[in-house]
């Protein structure tokens, strides 16, 4: 069945069929409630517009759900609650993860509170999961009320093209508001990769149930037992190090210089249309699963800001919460200044980032590529916030600030009075880059490990993974708080 349906991907999928594409031949078993719904008469059935399941996927075993839209639009009753409680119960029990393909008009009205406290048991549910097990939710069609609250409390949201998420629809946006708006420009796709709700998009339903699979891949079975590694594969060709201009303002694609570094070149990128200036990524490296953390200086210079904060810092505590390793790529300039930053909290913001970092227990490597100032490189898993590995390319710089923006405050007296300012700024800046900045101070000041050859990183980093495999600073058992 599920060959079948890979050679006609753009087509509908009912519930059967998307668990069929997610789990492996043969390895289905349906969960029966035994309840039905008495307000909906002949039309109920076991389930109540939900099936249950367990699974494998490459022979592991999961719990898995898919609503059924067909019937009474997916809406929750407290039948339809009772299927999805038992799957999420039975994953926390055996502890194993969890994938539910939602599509679900919300709370069903004719069951009034009795739907009502169907998702909030859900809700508990889905967070007494949280960090201890993977959760996957994928969006497979129009999701409305708590029909998307409650894959927002899972660790990872894949939608596909046709799908939509809100906590009201457009029919009440028009009655409350008077906005007129349709479902793919309120809650679509192009509207939640963009805010973060969403951190994957996948063009049809089995797509998105494949990507699980491959995330599913990169996780482990539980909280607590490391993800399976596979065999080493090469990194895509070139030397890291070519990847990046020597110039300090332009531009380039740090997932390139990542590709050089991971087995196969291959990245999963989590949010990659939210907070774009910083990269969040499941890789691996010499066979194991890792994350990846990295500033994009292809957006905004790679400033951190309060977006970027909490984007990086969700992400850093899901792969600490599941054992993943975190490898951390640096090149920025620092926080974000403005007004407008202030007013959105990113004080607030960026404390999470730093929260995150410090509070991990998973090994940490940081590389500093070209440069890292002020908050920022502390922020970015810095050697003091605990990194157990902090190494920096040639070349890079490691401060305050910039150089020309140091020597204009420390020195404005003598630059405002020299014959040729611009002059009197280059050769005062040179000088400060120099004795301030040049990456050998930080080595010799104990703030960085070393200085490594881009050529060399991905050996040194695999050589530091290999000997810190398996090793958590402290049991921690913590719970991965959606930020």
């Amino acid at each position: 069945m599920a060959l079948a349906l890979v050679e006609r991907p753009d087509e509908r999928l009912s519930p059967l069929e998307r668990l069929e594409v997610l789990c492996d031949p043969c390895s289905i078993n349906l969960l029966r409630t035994g309840v039905r719904s008495h307000r909906l008469g002949d039309r109920a059935r076991d389930g109540d517009g939900v099936l249950g399941a367990t699974g494998a996927v490459d022979g592991r075993p999961i719990a898995c759900f898919a609503q059924d839209a067909s019937f009474a639009g997916g809406s929750l009753g407290e039948a339809h609650a009772e299927t999805v409680i038992r799957v999420l119960e039975l994953a926390g029990r055996a502890r194993m993860p969890v994938v539910g393909f939602i599509e679900s008009a919300g709370a069903r009205m004719q069951e009034g509170v009795a739907a009502l406290s169907g998702y909030g048991r859900i809700f508990r549910a889905h967070t007494e999961l949280s960090g201890l097990v993977p959760q996957i939710s994928i969006i497979c069609g129009a999701s409305a009320g708590g029909g998307s609250y409650a894959p927002a409390l899972t660790d990872l949201v894949v939608m596909t093209r046709r799908a939509s998420m809100f906590l009201t629809g457009p029919g009440v946006v028009r009655e409350v508001t008077g906005e007129e708006v349709d479902a793919d420009a309120l809650g679509g796709p192009r509207v939640h990769d963009r805010n973060g709700v969403c951190h994957m998009v996948a063009e049809t339903e089995v797509e998105a149930a494949l990507l699980a699979r491959d995330l599913l891949d990169h996780l482990p079975q539980h909280a607590g037992e490391p993800p399976a590694r596979w065999p080493a594969v090469a990194p895509a060709p070139g030397d890291p190090g070519a990847v990046v201009p020597d110039e300090h303002r332009r531009v380039y694609d740090v997932r390139h210089v990542a590709a050089r570094l991971v087995d196969g070149g291959r990245l999963i990128e989590t949010g990659d249309r939210w907070a774009r200036n910083i990269v969040t990524a499941f890789a691996r490296l010499d066979g194991r699963a890792v994350g990846i953390v990295a500033n994009q200086p292809r957006y905004l210079g790679g400033v951190l800001d309060a977006d970027s904060a909490t984007k990086a810092a969700r992400f850093v505590r899901m792969c600490d919460s599941f054992g993943l390793p975190l490898i951390v790529l640096v090149d920025t300039p620092g926080f974000l200044p403005g007004t407008g930053q202030e007013r959105i909290g990113v004080i607030r913001h960026g404390a999470k980032l730093v929260h995150a970092f410090a509070g991990a227990t998973v090994p940490r490597l940081t590389v500093v590529m070209r440069k890292a100032f002020g908050g920022a490189f502390i922020a970015m898993n810095s050697k003091d916030l605990g990194a157990d590995l902090a190494i920096a390319w040639p070349g890079a710089q490691v401060g305050v600030m910039g150089a020309k923006q140091a020597v204009g405050i420390v020195s404005r007296r003598e630059i405002a009075e020299a014959s040729n300012p611009e002059r009197a700024l280059d050769r005062l800046a040179r000088a400060y880059a120099r004795d301030h900045l040049a990456v050998e101070t930080a080595v010799a000041g104990g703030y960085l490990d070393e200085i490594t050859a881009p050529g060399d990183t991905r050996e040194r980093l695999a050589a530091t993974l290999s000997v810190l495999a398996g090793g958590r600073r402290r049991h921690r058992p913590g719970r991965n708080i959606p930020l």
